[in-house]
């Protein structure tokens, strides 16, 4: 009979889908800032309409930014929202 060995966990429970990963809008010529700003404010939980302007100003100022992270099966579901409503957006990225 052949004896079970145990190896200590070096990973937490969502680490099997990755760990964080990063939705990032970038900036276009052809989102207004309301658009971009309403539409996280309407998928991204959490984000409030003035929260939506603050990330449509990084967004315009800096080409890009992350509007959320975490798990991959998340991630994709906003990536997917976002892309749907006519936001630019960059694929998916491992934080």
């Amino acid at each position: 009979m052949s004896a079970t060995v145990e190896q200590p966990r070096t990973a937490g429970p969502g680490d099997a889908l990755g760990g964080s990963w990063n939705v990032i809008v970038r900036n276009d010529e052809h989102n207004t800032f309301d658009h971009v700003a309403r539409t996280l404010a309407r998928v991204i939980p959490g984000v409030t309409l003035s929260h939506g302007y603050a990330y449509a100003d990084r967004i315009h100022r800096g080409g890009l930014a992350i509007v959320w992270s975490g798990h991959l099966e998340a991630a994709e579901h906003y990536w997917e929202m976002l892309r749907a409503a006519g936001l630019t957006m960059a694929p998916l990225e491992q934080g």
